[in-house]
């Protein structure tokens, strides 16, 4: 689920997950270069969590990095960078 913008919205929604269901949450975006705040982000995946339970959330970034026929307007180091962010995000809060 998309949640790398306030156009997003809430995560109210979350509420009405199965309990046997998985959600991953985008909140890293992939259409800019400018790396999100780790502590931001961690704090975004405790916030879901008020609505769901954190065994049932993932990470990820909230879409493709190529998602126009353009592409989005970011380096492959950028692409990089946020791909070693989500793992970073992820180990901290789930562990290894």
């Amino acid at each position: 689920m998309e949640y790398d913008n306030d156009r997003s919205g809430g995560f109210e929604p979350l509420a009405k997950v199965h309990d046997d269901q998985l959600v991953v949450l985008g909140l890293v975006t992939s259409k800019n270069g400018k790396l999100e705040d780790k502590q931001t982000v961690i704090n975004r995946i405790h916030e879901a969590a008020k609505y769901i339970s954190l065994d049932q959330l993932c990470l990820s970034t909230q879409c493709g990095f190529a998602s126009t026929e353009e592409g989005n307007v970011l380096t492959e180091e950028q692409q990089w960078a946020k791909i070693k962010l989500v793992k970073e995000v992820a180990q901290e809060v789930w562990g290894d």
